[in-house]
């Protein structure tokens, strides 16, 4: 049998994943390669042959997606497999016409082809853009399980930035285990705060084993909560699909791929950050939500934000250092850091990209339009070591620190600096814990009692 030829066209997650679940073991087809964007240095690696299955005893190779119609004519594939999230519909649509022209196919896989079912009920989170709240309405949804008595195991989006094998299941439940697996800063600011909050976290490469795993948690599991990243479907099927919606990014909803996909699965929609949207921008979204999905339930909610020492902020210069991703392909201007320098008096928000450094300046070279704010890129120790000098170097009074862990515990910021904490806060009627009542209701969820 003939099998075609295929290429993956990822960022190291949802590329991944669509092997695992469609392509690995199916004697059909022949994944020649992945290609990688978004995310610095993971393209010149291999798919490892430990993961990869006896079809690929030699694993798959990774290239920058800037060679794929070379890739296409080389190996003479006959499809391109679109897998990564955050993009404009126009971007989809320019890859697809590259990889048209090239000769092959341009495919989108569903969710019925990818998505794994759990023995136990589950929740998903996703959103429209990176950079919503996802997290945030984790957590929150997580604390409100939590309350109940049940036991539950949070299951976060792939980050895979290392040794893929090694990273095949991992289990996060104290902040050693970030050590231990040598997490990035992107992956601390998303597993720590779940760890400190008392619940187990699961993440790495093989989805299918890490919810096998979850499932079986030694700490016991009554329910799966997936986290989300950027602005994708789950991995799993979900028993209830909640989606976190922006309006400081209104009519995004609709515009990007494949934040309208997780919009239209929605069975419960929040607008987030109503506390500091524009009455416009919210009816703006509401609309949206009513054209796409009018089934679903609709919750207001706000983030509001608490600092640790706002004399800090009040009359100084300040440098306002915010979430990588949420700055870089998530586009996002107004962020917590933004709205706390405002709240809080700043004399001025000072400009970094005089004083940016090493990798830091590809950075900007790639997102031009981050603006003066200072992402917090730290995929590996030069990246890290990067931000650190650009922070101290940069001439400000202080810093802003928005990010959702602690800088200061990773580098070695110089200069007086606080930080800003952001949560879910539903506003009135319909909220959380009347959807997760019926929920825990719908599948008999035994609560348990304290001891």
């Amino acid at each position: 049998m003939n099998r075609k030829n295929v290429i993956i066209i990822g960022a190291a997650g949802r590329d991944f994943h669509n092997f695992n679940t469609y392509f690995r073991d199916n004697e059909s087809y022949n994944v020649v390669a992945f290609t990688a964007a978004q995310i610095p240095d993971i393209d010149g690696r291999k798919y490892p042959f430990e993961l990869a299955g006896k079809l690929y005893p030699k694993g798959i190779p990774i290239f920058a997606e800037g060679n794929l119609p070379e890739l296409i004519r080389k190996y003479k594939v006959d499809d391109c497999v679109f897998s990564y999230s955050d993009v404009t519909y126009q971007r989809v649509m320019s890859v697809s016409a590259i990889v048209n022209s090239a000769g092959a196919n341009f495919v989108l896989l569903g969710p019925n082809d990818t998505m794994v079912k759990s023995t136990k009920p589950l929740i998903a989170v996703g959103a429209i853009r990176t950079g919503c709240g996802k997290s945030q309405t984790s957590r929150r949804v997580i604390e409100l399980l939590m309350a109940k008595g049940l036991k539950v195991v949070a299951v976060r989006h792939p980050m895979p930035y290392g040794n893929l094998a090694e990273q095949k299941v991992q289990r996060f439940a104290t902040i050693r285990d970030l050590e231990k697996h040598k997490c990035t800063v992107e992956e601390m600011e998303e597993y720590e705060p779940h760890i400190v909050r008392g619940n187990v976290i699961y993440a790495g490469v093989d989805y299918e084993a890490i919810l096998r795993k979850a499932e079986k948690d030694p700490a016991g599991c009554d329910v799966v909560v997936w986290d989300g990243g950027n602005n994708d479907f789950p991995f799993y099927k979900p028993d209830l699909m909640i989606t976190v919606t922006d309006p400081h990014r209104a009519g995004h909803e609709l515009r990007y791929y494949p934040g309208e996909v997780t919009l239209r699965l929605a069975d419960v929609v929040i607008i987030n950050k109503m506390d500091s949207a524009s009455p416009e921008a919210i009816q703006i979204v509401r609309e949206s939500i009513t054209k796409v999905n009018p089934k679903a339930i609709v919750i207001d909610g706000a983030s509001p934000i608490k600092v640790d020492n706002p004399s800090v902020i009040r009359g100084k210069k300040v440098l306002v250092v915010e979430d990588g991703p949420t700055l870089t392909h998530g586009e996002m201007k107004l962020g917590a850091g933004i709205i706390a320098a405002r709240k809080f008096g700043a004399a001025e928000l000072v400009d970094p990209r005089p004083y940016i450094v090493g990798k830091l300046k590809e950075t900007f070279s790639i997102y031009p339009n981050i603006g003066t704010l200072l992402p917090a890129m730290g995929y590996g120790k030069q990246q890290l070591k990067d931000l650190e000098s650009t922070i101290n170097k940069t001439k400000c009074d202080s810093v802003i620190i928005a990010t959702p862990i602690d800088l200061n515990r990773i580098i070695n910021i110089k200069k007086p600096n606080t930080r800003v904490y952001y949560d879910l806060q539903e506003i009135g009627d319909p909220n959380l814990t009347q959807v997760l009542d019926d929920f825990i209701k719908k599948h008999k969820l035994a609560r348990k009692k304290k001891a």
